[in-house]
């Protein structure tokens, strides 16, 4: 039996995304004057209007990207290439945002990191308060599923005139989104998160301000994406958050209540374990399929290959770190002691698990944790 813990890293692409992508493959160019290439931009047109009724967007807003990582790229070094840019960010970004921001401090942006604290929730500081080139938060941390306070950051931002751009990824297709609403300037998803095909990221981008090219070509998508767009994994992408909307309230629902006995049995039966960021004393919210545990004393490594030779597939942390065990900067940024650092896993629940899957795990947890802790100790 093999158990699935990992919806968070990508989640298994759904079959109505798959058919989607199969019914539409044929098409070429939608960037052609022709019959073909204009049948084309309207299945891509189509795709387009979906995503944007779905996510409180305009058509025009919707743009295509190779991926989430992409979606961010484009987004905040468009609006803060420039020498002397000024960022406002976090320490628990994703590396997609994390690394950009870092690169460009390199290449002369000062950079000012609003604080985090154990509960996993950025703090809000008046580094929000003096104009930025770009401001830039994750709405929900992709370790520890904690929900960021995003709707006040693009509050005190946007009054300053910053540009805000929110790095959606985990969100998308699991909560609710209104991109107008919301207020901020850009937002980032990706399609393989919610059941849509892998290579696909979104970019909802207002018309004004909008962020500079990064890219140069033949001025698709309003420039800022240029290239030819593949329409069958648009319409794929469309169809599968179509139907994870239509599914929200009642999978939400469900996977709270796994994930509640999961956390609930896990901390009873292994001595010393508690939830990272939703235990009695950090009521944070989060995710309703994140269970971010933390086992004082485990070696990660162990407990991976350990829970892996029982069929049970999990993570430490960030899946584009996956091969590279580093502790984890979230919860360094966080505060928590070294030993409870590296002894962090991150089980992430998705449409396909079950109550098995639940069952399998928590019957070999505690022995996984005992064998990891006696390597930790060497």
């Amino acid at each position: 039996m093999v158990s699935y813990f990992d919806h968070a890293a990508t989640t298994p692409m759904r079959q109505v995304a798959v058919d989607t992508w199969v019914e539409h493959a044929h098409f070429l160019n939608p960037g052609g004057q022709y019959r073909s290439g204009r049948e084309a931009n309207a299945v891509l047109s189509q795709a387009r209007e979906t995503i944007a009724g779905i996510l409180g967007a305009d058509p025009v807003e919707v743009i295509f990207t190779g991926s989430g990582t992409e979606a961010d790229n484009v987004a905040i070094r468009g609006f803060a290439a420039e020498p002397g840019a000024r960022i406002v960010s976090t320490p628990i970004e994703h590396p997609a945002v994390r690394e950009t921001v870092t690169d460009l401090e390199e290449h002369g942006a000062s950079v000012d990191l609003l604080p985090v604290g154990l509960d996993g929730l950025v703090q809000l500081t008046d580094a929000l308060d003096q104009p930025a080139s770009v401001v830039t938060c994750m709405w929900a941390n992709n370790e520890t599923g904690a929900i960021q306070p995003v709707t006040e950051i693009v509050s005190r931002a946007t009054a300053v005139g910053s540009p805000v751009h929110v790095d959606a990824v985990q969100v998308v297709g699991h909560l609710p989104v209104d991109f107008n609403a919301l207020g901020t300037t850009t937002l980032a998803a990706s399609a393989h998160k919610f059941g849509g095909p892998r290579g696909v990221g979104i970019l909802l981008a207002r018309r004004s301000p909008t962020p500079a090219p990064v890219l140069t070509g033949g001025g698709q998508q309003r420039g800022l994406r240029p290239g030819t767009v593949d329409v069958a994994a648009a319409a794929a992408t469309a169809a599968a958050l179509e139907e994870a909307v239509d599914e929200m309230g009642a999978e939400n629902k469900r996977l709270s209540q796994l994930r509640d006995e999961l956390i609930a049995t896990v901390t009873h039966s292994v001595p010393g374990s508690y939830a990272t960021v939703l235990g009695a004393d950090q009521p944070t919210e989060v995710l309703p399929g994140h269970a971010h545990l933390t086992f004082p004393g485990a070696n990660g490594d162990a407990m991976i290959m350990l829970l892996d030779s029982h069929g049970i597939e999990a993570s430490t942390g960030s899946a584009c770190n996956n091969g590279v065990n580093q502790r984890s900067h979230v919860l360094e940024a966080m505060g928590l002691p070294d030993d409870h650092a590296d002894g962090a896993l991150r089980f992430t629940l998705g449409r396909t698990t079950t109550q098995d899957d639940i069952d399998h795990l928590v019957s070999v947890l505690p022995d996984v944790i005992e064998k990891a802790r006696s390597v930790g100790s060497l």
